[in-house]
């Protein structure tokens, strides 16, 4: 037998009902031992700058027949988020944030014409909260060249609902007039805040500082599903967008014994299974039992005379081929066949239930001798089917004739030819014992044996 391929399939079959037992970073890590044995929940901050666009194109509103006319000014928007890690490669991270959103019109462009009229030369919005639920999808997470990874990069995508209040201003920046609807949204005109949901698309990187501490840097394409986040009177084709660009800290939370699943590198654990000497020490006394084992039942399978006993357990050795042994390998003594029976009759009688022409099991051992007894000798039997008074004689004879061919096809079906056994029906005519007592009539019911 290959010893490798033996290697291979117990070294598999260890991974799949034990796991894996040590990692350099973590010794109780297991390949397959489930999100417990990991860190998975982290908290984060963030903080960084929004802008009036996204990279994909487009976000601030247009005037009629005119490009984009807004500058792309910065202002802060800030953060927390909460991250569940399901696997290597997928988490789910709920956000919330605030801050603000400003475009400004450039110097050399007319401003926004509003609805009401007014031409507005900034927008600067307040966002009041958003509110986010995303997919994170971590990238290179396995690697093969390093232990462990101390950069991950991942992708992200969600929906949310954000909250917020746009004022406007007829000149450049917090200056000039302001049009501040706050207090005036909603369809009853009572609400502070416009409420719309949006999508965030992100992308980004992280850093690892420490077993807690990773640096998370990122940028996020905010979609919103409405057209009022420049104002609620500046007429636009588009819905509006804005990004943010930020930096912030994700503290891992849990056990300090366990390892962090973000940055758990699967195939460093899995290598360091491998290598384990208790590990190899466990395949190579394996190996020893698997040689043990195959000389065993080569001895075991050894059976020189061919009578179906190996060797090992074979009392009589060298039987003539085609003996038919017992257990021990010796050959089997057959009794002669017992004919006396044929000729006294001396079978006991069949019995049968109330109107049933069905064996009892019985019967069976009766039924078993005289099936051998017929084989052996080649004798003719007649067999006298009966029955209790209940009913017609002519019920009662066929009843009679029923028992009897139940008899027979036993016997037939054992072995014994159809010509060496007659079949008659007395029916009610020939009782055994008297028919006024229910004793009496059970043991009328019956098949008798006759020369």
């Amino acid at each position: 037998m290959n010893y490798s391929t033996i290697k291979k399939a117990v070294t598999c079959s260890l991974i799949a009902a034990l796991g894996f037992t040590g990692a350099a970073q973590a010794q109780d890590a297991k390949v397959f031992g489930g999100r417990s044995q990991y860190r998975t929940w982290s908290l984060g901050i963030n903080g960084g700058v929004t802008l009036p666009a996204v990279i994909t194109g487009g976000g601030t509103p247009y005037n009629a027949g005119q490009k984009n006319v807004f500058d792309y000014t910065p202002r802060e928007y800030y953060g927390i988020s909460l991250r569940k890690q399901f696997s290597h490669l997928f988490s789910l991270q709920a956000n919330v944030n605030r801050g603000r959103v400003l475009a400004t019109v450039a110097d050399d462009q007319p401003g926004v014409l509003n609805a009401d009229g007014t031409v507005y030369k900034s927008v600067e919005t307040d966002i009041q909260y958003a509110a986010s639920i995303s997919g994170v999808f971590q990238l290179w997470t396995i690697d093969f060249l390093r232990r462990e990874n101390a950069v991950n990069f991942y992708a992200s995508l969600g929906y949310g609902l954000q909250a917020y209040n746009p004022k406007s201003y007829t000149e450049t920046g917090a200056n000039g007039t302001e049009k501040d609807v706050k207090g005036s949204y909603g369809e009853d005109g009572d609400k502070d805040y416009i409420h719309e949901t949006y999508v965030p698309i992100g992308a980004g990187v992280k850093f690892k500082l420490s077993d807690r501490v990773a640096l998370d840097i990122g940028h996020t394409m905010n979609y919103s599903r409405g057209k009022n986040l420049y104002g609620t009177g500046v007429p636009t084709s588009k819905t509006d967008k804005y990004s943010y660009t930020y930096a912030g800290l994700e503290f891992s939370l849990g056990s300090k014994d366990k390892p962090n699943l973000t940055w758990d590198n699967p195939v460093a654990t899995l290598y360091d299974e491998l290598k384990d000497p208790e590990l190899r020490n466990e395949v190579d006394a394996l190996k020893q039992r698997v040689s043990a084992l195959e000389s065993t039942v080569q001895a075991l399978s050894t059976d020189s005379d061919g009578d179906g006993v190996a060797d090992k357990f074979d009392k009589c050795p060298n039987t003539p081929a085609g003996t038919q042994v017992d257990g021990s390998g010796c050959p089997i003594k057959f009794p002669e066949p017992d004919t006396a029976n044929l000729s006294t009759g001396s079978y006991s009688n069949i019995q049968f239930e109330f109107d049933s022409s069905v064996l009892k099991t019985s019967s069976y051992p009766v039924l078993d001798q005289v099936s051998s007894d017929l084989r052996a000798s080649g004798a003719t039997i007649t067999l006298e089917g009966n029955a209790s008074e209940e009913g017609t004689e002519d019920y009662n004879y066929q009843l009679g004739l029923d028992r009897a061919n139940s008899v027979k096809n036993y016997l037939v079906n054992s072995g014994v030819a159809a010509d060496q056994i007659n079949v008659v029906s007395n029916g009610e005519t020939k009782p055994v014992a008297s028919n006024a007592t229910e004793e009496g009539r059970q043991l009328n019911r019956n098949v008798q044996f006759k020369k």
